[in-house]
């Protein structure tokens, strides 16, 4: 009966084991989906908000389609629930500076963005590395 104890704590100290090298595993699988900052692609424009997407769901990305020139973007921000916590909404025909990484995700070109200027408000969504500070 002595060594009872010791192999329950072992037991429990495999399954924690176990577990954290499964949700490991999982957030590796769901940060390869997600598209990366990339330092040497950042990139500034001005440009004029044309569209507006905010998912209904929290955690879900908000992102603007900014015409810059005769080129329209599409610039990803940050999840809505973020937007809500800063306070911050955008409208069509918002004028904006962004600050951000030109990346390819499938097909699309899109930009990541680290800075959004809008009139005097800054946010700042990531950090000089290009690490989301959300």
């Amino acid at each position: 009966m002595p060594h009872a104890p010791k192999t329950g704590r072992k037991i429990i100290f495999l399954a924690i084991a176990l577990l954290c090298t499964t949700l490991l595993a999982a957030q590796k699988t769901q940060d390869a989906n997600q598209p990366k900052y990339d330092l040497s692609t950042e990139t500034t424009l001005k440009g004029m908000v044309e569209e507006v997407k905010v998912p209904a769901g929290a955690k879900e990305i908000a992102h603007l389609t900014v015409k810059a020139g005769t080129v329209s973007v599409d610039v990803y921000l940050c999840p809505k629930s973020f937007l809500d916590d800063m306070g911050i909404s955008f409208s069509k025909a918002d004028e904006v500076a962004i600050t951000g990484s030109r990346i390819k995700q499938g097909d699309a070109d899109l930009i990541l963005a680290r800075e959004v200027v809008k009139g005097t408000d800054t946010l700042v969504l990531r950090d000089a590395k290009g690490n989301p500070i959300w």
